[in-house]
């Protein structure tokens, strides 16, 4: 992007405001943090909303930033390859309309295109992204921010189109063409450098590039640090530095959120598990598997091999040897998904061969002892995916050992094979309609969880009513398909009425909406006695919902919770709390509220213009705490539980109205927060110590403070506009609540003159 971009920005937020668009105005700014900065909820909903706004006001280049950015957030971090392709595509197809070709943000779609290409099968669109990235970097000089991430794409498909050589001599060039046009070289292209490097066999002098771009400015700034320090780990690890290699290696919890370093993570664990110092353990073969479900859904089909390779040969090293054939199979599976396979099939093979060297570990017991010494296993200790071998001979012929085997096999990642394994001996072996409530149960899952949706079909059309109806519920849900799970659920209760049933077929008509009925249908769980912890507070839920305060009573005495009034709306007042409530942005927000009864709370904090909820708001909320209570003594005194919020109960009436200026002196802040406490008033700051206004008349950065009040409906607008007009009098800044003043029509002017000359 050329630099020109960013004031582009910013002249076309101004004219956002000034055209009454502040909602876009701020969320246009904010989309790029969004993407670096991974807040993909957000993101998601924000750019595309950005984008449409765009279309409706005829600035397709507004429209390209947002769609850009939010490809970014994609294609970056989330690594989507095959997914992100279409719109990749559409998005470069835009950027060469005649009204789009000459925005700065142009060349930035083919950059984006090129890293979906790469993400799905590098090697395979080596030869595709050097066309269109070197047509792009024809167009584009090195004074243009496009430059350097347009060189960094290209040096990194030489890396994948195999000429190592060539992307180092590439990557030499672009940053002397840099410096020749008095620029820098960003980080992300002095990295893609040591990487060819490493690749062309001169791992020495790839560290001394790392190390040489350690202080360039990064593109992305949030993601350089771990990206550095994996980088570095790799390169230290290949020329056999092996401690310094694991202290600078990122832990997986660093690592685990970032897709796009899961490949290059995995390579460097292998090369130090080998050397023993790094714990090569079934968690680590269970998170690799995890990984690559998550390749699978995005369409990344390269790193799906890679991962499935170094997740076998990984296996092989700890003696898990039925995963590592597994996982040769699946990478052999993978081959027909890429273009470019040179040489991958003889890789599948060397993982064969060092599964076929090894040597399988010895079971614990004789054959028909197995199932036993399973049970009497340590939870805590036992190598599940041990077990899954030992077992496996057992497997399909012994119904206990099946049972374990093929949970436990879902629950290391290999759902697939064990609802082939359990399918059957229950379906295929056996007549399902015989097969107990726990194995109909356990199958039933696994095939969800395989995405077997047809095998469920089938299993539910041969088990008897009751249990055929809940098999169809599970999947349902599952899929989130509320109406036919409220369908298949309640047909499942009419036939024979179970916990389970009940609990899919009120969850279903929440979800539909319906509390009142949800509440009806998990009532009788309550009065037979059946009921559970969990049921009793869905149902204090969703009777508080519908303002059934009897219920909720009821409900509430059960678990040994005492309320004071005797009858009525529930409000009394117990403690502070968290509610986590969305906003319309996608993301959540944390309100301080008190809590006034069981499944309520009041919130106590104004927000601002354009949010469903305000102070004074009654809302029902999930009574199950978010975060678990600290066990310190200090920190539970000063925590404050976070709770979700479910729906709003009640409104309170408030309106909130901003105010902005210089930050007055402590004993004019007092006397602020005194005044309109003793009206009952809310207020909130919302700025934070950085905010600055300017001097009008030296030009000095003052601290400054804004925040938003809120009234209630019996007070007027022009009560709060007087108020405010006396507190601040004698200020030595006078403060602005420009929307007020206009509201009520008194010195409108005055606060824009305000507005502008302190620079708020």
């Amino acid at each position: 992007m050329d630099v020109d971009i960013w004031a582009w920005v910013g002249g076309t937020q101004r004219e956002l405001h000034e055209a009454g668009n502040t909602g876009l105005a701020m969320a246009l700014g904010d989309v790029p943090g969004q993407a670096l900065e991974g807040r993909y909820a957000q993101l998601d909903v924000v750019a595309p909303a950005v984008a449409q706004h765009a279309e409706s006001l005829g600035q397709p280049w507004l429209e390209l930033f947002a769609r850009y950015w939010h490809l970014l957030g994609r294609v970056g971090d989330r690594a989507n390859g095959a997914v992100a392709l279409e719109d990749a595509a559409s998005l470069v197809e835009f950027a060469q309309r005649d009204d789009v070709r000459d925005c700065p943000a142009a060349p930035g779609a083919v950059e984006v295109l090129a890293m979906a290409q790469a993400n799905t099968d590098g090697p395979g669109f080596a030869g595709t992204r050097l066309a269109a990235l070197g047509a792009a970097l024809d167009g584009v000089g090195p004074d243009s921010l496009a430059f350097s991430g347009l060189a960094t794409q290209y040096v990194l498909a030489l890396i994948d189109a195999g000429q190592a050589g060539e992307a180092v001599a590439y990557a030499e060039a672009a940053v002397e063409r840099l410096r020749g046009a008095g620029r820098e070289a960003g980080w992300e292209l002095g990295a893609a450098s040591a990487r060819a490097l490493l690749g062309a066999g001169r791992a020495d002098d790839a560290l001394a590039a790392l190390d040489a771009s350690t202080g360039l400015k990064p593109d992305d700034p949030v993601a350089k640090g771990r990206r550095e320090a994996l980088l570095r780990s790799l390169v230290l690890a290949t020329l056999g530095r092996t401690e310094e290699a694991v202290d600078a290696l990122p832990d997986l919890d660093v690592v685990g959120d970032h897709p796009r370093e899961w490949v290059e993570w995995g390579r460097t664990v292998r090369l130090l598990a080998s050397s023993g110092s790094i714990a090569n353990t079934w968690q680590l073969g269970r998170i690799l598997r995890q990984w690559i479900t998550y390749f699978e859904t995005i369409g990344g089909h390269r790193a799906r091999f890679e991962l499935a390779l170094t997740a076998g040969h990984l296996a092989v090293a700890r003696q898990g040897l039925w995963q590592a054939r597994l996982l040769a199979l699946y990478a052999e599976g993978v081959l027909a998904d890429l273009t470019s396979t040179e040489g991958l099939a003889e890789r599948v093979a060397e993982l064969r061969a060092a599964v076929e060297r090894a040597s399988e570990l010895p079971a614990p017991g004789p054959t028909d002892e197995l199932v036993a010494y399973f049970d009497a296993a340590d939870g805590r200790t036992a190598d599940p995916e041990r077990w899954v071998g030992w077992l496996w001979p057992l497997s399909g012929t012994d119904l206990e050992a099946t049972r374990r085997h093929t949970t436990t096999l879902g629950f290391l990642g290999y759902a697939a094979t064990g609802a082939d394994l359990y399918w059957k001996t229950l379906a295929e072996d056996a007549d399902p309609a015989q097969a107990g409530e726990e194995d109909i149960s356990y199958l039933t899952g696994l095939l969800i969880e395989a995405g077997q949706d047809e095998r469920v079909e089938e299993l539910a059309a041969r088990l008897p009513a009751a249990a055929g109806h809940l098999a169809r519920a599970r999947l349902h849900r599952a899929r989130e398909r509320w109406e036919e799970t409220a369908a298949e659920a309640e047909a499942a209760v009419a036939a024979e009425p179970s916990l389970e049933g009940r609990r899919l077929w009120s969850g279903a008509v929440q979800q539909l909406g319906d509390n009142a009925k949800a509440a009806e249908i998990i009532q009788p769980l309550l009065d037979s006695g059946e009921a559970e912890e969990e049921d009793v507070w869905r149902l204090i839920v969703l009777s508080t919902a519908v303002e059934d305060w009897a219920t909720v009573r009821v409900a509430a005495a059960k678990l040994g919770m005492p309320i004071e009034t005797g009858e009525g709306p529930i409000e009394e007042e117990w403690h502070l709390i968290r509610a986590i409530l969305p906003a319309p942005d996608g993301s959540q927000r944390e309100v301080l509220a008190v809590r006034t009864g069981p499944a309520t709370a009041r919130l106590a904090i104004p927000q601002p213009r354009g949010m469903e909820y305000n102070a004074g708001d009654v809302v029902v909320i999930d009574p199950r705490p978010l975060e678990p209570i600290p066990e310190d003594p200090k920190e539970r005194e000063s925590f404050v539980v976070p709770f979700a919020g479910v729906t709003m109960l009640r409104p309170g009436g408030y309106t909130s109205w901003f105010f902005d200026g210089a930050a007055p002196s402590e004993e004019e802040w007092t006397e602020f927060n005194e005044v309109l406490a003793e009206r009952g008033w809310p207020m909130w700051v919302y700025s934070d110590e950085n905010y600055r206004v300017t001097h009008p008349a030296t030009g000095e950065q003052l601290p400054g403070v804004f925040g938003w009040i809120a009234i209630p409906p019996s007070s007027r607008p022009s009560e709060l506009d007087a108020v405010l007009d006396d507190v601040t009098e004698q200020w030595s800044h006078p403060l602005a609540w420009l929307d007020l003043a206009r509201e009520v029509g008194i010195e409108a002017e005055r606060h824009e003159r305000i507005s502008k000359e302190y620079g708020l």
